[in-house]
């Protein structure tokens, strides 16, 4: 008579242990596999905004200023209308746009229907965190360019401040408003292809307990803005440029975050200011991931990263971020691109010579 004959343990522990080999190859190919989608999904996101950008051109004959300062007669806020207020109509959020009203301010109850709302185009599929850092007010994970570094010449960009209030006499110092004011596509002298106007940021960790204890090592470095170091003695020019952002990429590891600053990382999508760029906005002066760095040298209110200091576009894609150009295409730029290929990137007038390969 036979016996059927079972599996003997050393069998089994055979077929487990294959089992788990094959799933540990598995599933760093799943996340991969996700984390692509998610990626797709966020250049999805900025050709949306380009995009808008280029119609808002089309409607107005310039690019959307990065604020509107002075918003109205009354600013219950002291900050503006962001860049991101003037094309929610070009990105189908029609009916968001005319739930405001522009002749009461920016923040208070009567803001609330807007500045509750969280856009889904405004978000990264891969940003982690899921607490807004200004919560119940909205955040956005897309910021637009403001500029080169100061040392050279500041608000390069194509997403800058308006011009008169940033001269002798208004916000900010003597020269900050050589580069400001409103741009148009012949302003962009170094070509729509080579120019950037969006890319993206990890939102700010809010008032989280122990923001002020992260250090330049930290996990969470790069949703914070350290009050940076004394630039004073770089001079301008590409040399102290060059200067500025080594001492933003090579932080002493002891520095500490700037907590009360760091709060406005990402805080509300609705508001900016001229001068604190990192509320809606990144500049191209150290790498993409860099940290955020504010400069000893700007005038005390300017804690929110000024005009020269360092504002980083950042993600959690592996090894860069995505940039939309003028052209209205994106592209992913890595952490490795060097930093006059950075500047050159961002600036629209400054006469470089950009190749693809560049980055």
């Amino acid at each position: 008579m036979r016996r059927n004959r079972g599996f003997t343990l050393i069998e089994l522990l055979v077929v487990i242990a294959i089992i788990a080999v094959l799933i540990a190859l598995l599933l760093p190919a799943v996340q991969s596999a996700r984390e692509a989608a998610r990626r797709a999904q966020c250049v999805n996101n900025l050709k949306q905004l380009g995009l808008a950008a280029q119609n808002y051109i089309s409607t107005y004959d310039v690019m959307p200023m990065q604020c509107n300062y002075p918003t109205s007669e009354i600013q219950d806020s002291g900050f503006s209308w962001s860049w991101t207020v003037a094309i929610l109509p070009q990105i189908e959020q029609g009916a968001l746009f005319d739930s405001m009203n522009f002749s009461l301010g920016n923040y208070g109850l009567h803001m609330t229907t807007a500045g509750y709302t969280q856009v889904a185009s405004l978000l990264c599929p891969s940003e982690s965190i899921s607490q807004r850092p200004g919560y119940p007010w909205a955040t956005s994970s897309y910021v637009g360019n403001y500029g080169g570094p100061g040392q050279i010449m500041a608000y390069s960009g194509t997403i800058v401040p308006p011009k008169d209030l940033l001269l002798n006499g208004g916000i900010g110092t003597t020269g900050w408003g050589g580069g400001a004011g409103t741009v148009r596509i012949a302003s962009i002298t170094d070509g729509t292809s080579n120019t950037a106007v969006f890319s993206e940021h990890l939102i700010g960790l809010g008032l989280a307990p122990g923001v002020a204890s992260i250090t330049p090592n930290s996990k969470d470095a790069r949703r914070v803005i350290f009050p940076g170091v004394d630039t004073s003695g770089v001079g301008t020019g590409a040399d102290g440029a060059m200067r500025a952002a080594q001492a933003c990429m090579t932080l002493p590891p002891t520095t500490t975050a700037n907590a009360g600053a760091s709060a406005y990382l990402g805080y509300n999508w609705l508001l900016g200011y001229p001068t604190h760029v990192s509320l809606v906005n990144y500049m191209h002066v150290a790498r993409p991931n860099s940290l955020h760095c504010g400069n000893a040298g700007d005038i005390s209110y300017v804690q929110f990263v000024g005009p020269t200091g360092s504002a980083a576009a950042s993600s959690n894609h592996s090894g860069g971020v995505n940039v939309a150009l003028a052209d209205g295409s994106v592209r992913f730029v890595k952490d490795s691109i060097s930093l006059p290929a950075w500047w050159a990137l961002g600036s629209r007038s400054g006469g470089e010579v950009l190749s693809a390969d560049s980055y």
